[in-house]
């Protein structure tokens, strides 16, 4: 795989025909499972129409995931999702059992097996989300987290009971880190959110985990009477929610423009679309701790290359600002989550916008992926 400096990538993406690419939808039962969980509820779809006269189109709506079944980030949708299916898996259970507690695997048909103990590396909330998870069922965890995380983000996760390890190393060392702690212990499970070669079944499920936030959209859209997202900026790390947001509108429900937005310290996707393959990037310090990733997820590249339309990086003064501009209309936001309306400002000027869904000028959907106490800036 290629590397590059961060500063080689240029700071704007355009491929208009990603429009007309499809894909496969997610599967149909995930939103379904979701709603088996204790405390599930879809998360707010916030209009903001000053925002939307700034920005100059119709409407706009903010999808607000500051509280997810009790946690400040969308991450748990995806981690919830991905631990259920390794642990049918690993358990000989079907797809569709009941989320169950070890105690309960006989009832349900399952094998019990040794105590499994789930393994991650983490930039912040899959990590506490995972830890959550663990927490709920009763299992052990183990958290790898990179340099550069906020001490409250590490906080939170060793407050769901899980073990952290803090490896003075950027994000993908502390991958490489998890991958070889659980290869070496039969009773650990690892769950994690990027995919490389040979480690792509776990990232999937955690990507298909993520559709039930898209289809809330869908929804409340259609509850607002609203047209469909004609814009939806995504944040990206290594691109697991954007492949989620590609695989949901390039499954034939719309054309919308899929904007993706990073961090000027860490833009991995941007600088791969460029080189038109995945590239690392050296990535710098920035406060979109959950962006800060080198290299894009394998599994997410292709769906990335050929059905994001647009991506923009951003700068941390940015996303400052943003955050304050959504917390004046009420909306939590950490710097994650305020990428979206920095991106969308970028995007959204005269020279920019011509190479935009022309329907983005009907509505516009960010993703504020984070609350502002997930990671503080």
């Amino acid at each position: 795989m290629a590397t590059a400096p961060a500063s080689l990538g240029l700071s704007w993406f355009t491929r208009p025909a990603a429009r007309a690419w499809t894909c496969p939808p997610a599967p149909a039962d995930v939103a379904s499972f979701h709603r088996t969980l204790p405390g599930y509820a879809p998360t707010p779809l916030v209009e903001l129409p000053s925002l939307a006269a700034e920005l100059g189109v119709r409407r706009l709506f903010v999808k607000d995931e500051s509280s997810r079944l009790g946690l400040p980030a969308f991450k748990i949708l995806g981690a919830s999702w991905g631990v259920h299916r390794a642990l049918c898996e690993h358990h000989g259970l079907p797809p569709r059992a009941p989320l169950a507690r070890p105690r309960d695997l006989a009832r349900h048909g399952g094998a019990a097996g040794p105590p499994v103990r789930l393994v991650t590396a983490t930039d912040g909330n899959h990590g506490r989300a995972v830890a959550a998870m663990a927490r709920m069922l009763g299992l052990a965890a183990d958290v790898f987290v990179p340099h550069g995380v906020h001490p409250a983000a590490v906080a939170a996760i060793k407050e769901e009971g899980a073990g952290v390890t803090e490896v003075p190393a950027p994000y993908d060392e502390a991958v490489r880190l998890a991958a070889d702690v659980a290869a070496s212990d039969p009773s650990a499970l690892l769950v994690q959110d990027t995919a490389w070669p040979g480690y792509e079944r776990v990232p999937q499920w955690i990507v298909d985990g993520y559709s039930t936030l898209f289809t809330e959209i869908d929804e409340q859209l259609a509850a607002a009477g609203a047209a469909p997202a004609g814009l939806v900026a995504v944040p990206a790390g290594v691109g697991s929610l954007a492949q989620a947001a590609v695989t949901h509108y390039r499954a034939g429900r719309s054309a919308p423009t899929l904007l993706c937005v990073e961090p000027d310290a860490a833009p991995c996707v941007l600088t791969s679309l460029h080189h038109d393959r995945p590239v690392t990037v050296q990535t710098g310090s920035t406060t979109m701790a959950g962006l800060n990733c080198a290299t894009p997820s394998s599994l997410a590249w292709p769906f990335l290359r050929s059905g994001l339309d647009a991506a923009v990086a951003v700068t941390d003064a940015a996303t400052a600002r943003t955050a304050r501009d959504l917390a004046a209309l009420g909306v939590s936001a950490g710097p994650c989550g305020a990428a979206s309306l920095a991106g969308a400002r970028a995007a959204l000027t005269p020279r920019r916008r011509s190479a935009l869904a022309p329907q983005h000028r009907e509505t516009v959907v960010l993703l504020s992926t984070e609350g502002s106490t997930a990671n503080p800036a």
